[in-house]
């Protein structure tokens, strides 16, 4: 049984223990978000007229528009749709945080936060 665990149950487990695992797992987190900070995500508008590039930290790093679809739209409608592509790269990029991140989640405890006993305990006797 991991220290988170024993810590989720209510039991104190070895703290040197939990904070080195803590640790541990912050450094795999740094290590994915640098890998994503590094990233080039795409999205485009529902018409296919304006991609979108967006860094892995959701800066905007390139919007192209396709002058042919130009002939279609007005500045209200190209302003919607560079909107939409930008919004469909940052969805795109956090899908992709979700991949990288979702085996850190730890183990799947019961009642969620496994330091919520220590926390209402510490809140209830000060």
């Amino acid at each position: 049984m991991s220290d988170v665990s024993a810590f989720a149950e209510g039991g104190e487990g070895d703290v040197t223990s939990l904070v080195r695992q803590v640790n541990e797992w912050t450094g795999v987190l740094n290590e994915r978000l640098a890998t994503l900070a590094r990233e080039h995500l795409d999205g485009t508008d529902r018409t296919g007229v304006v991609r979108a590039r967006v860094s892995g930290i959701g800066r905007l790093i390139g919007l192209t528009i396709d002058p042919r679809g130009l002939r279609h739209l007005d500045h209200v409608q190209i302003a919607q749709a560079a909107m939409e592509a930008i919004g469909a790269a940052r969805s795109a990029m956090g899908e992709r945080l979700t991949e990288l991140t979702a085996d850190l989640a730890g183990p799947d405890l019961p009642g969620g936060d496994p330091l919520a006993p220590h926390i209402e305990r510490l809140l209830r006797e000060g």
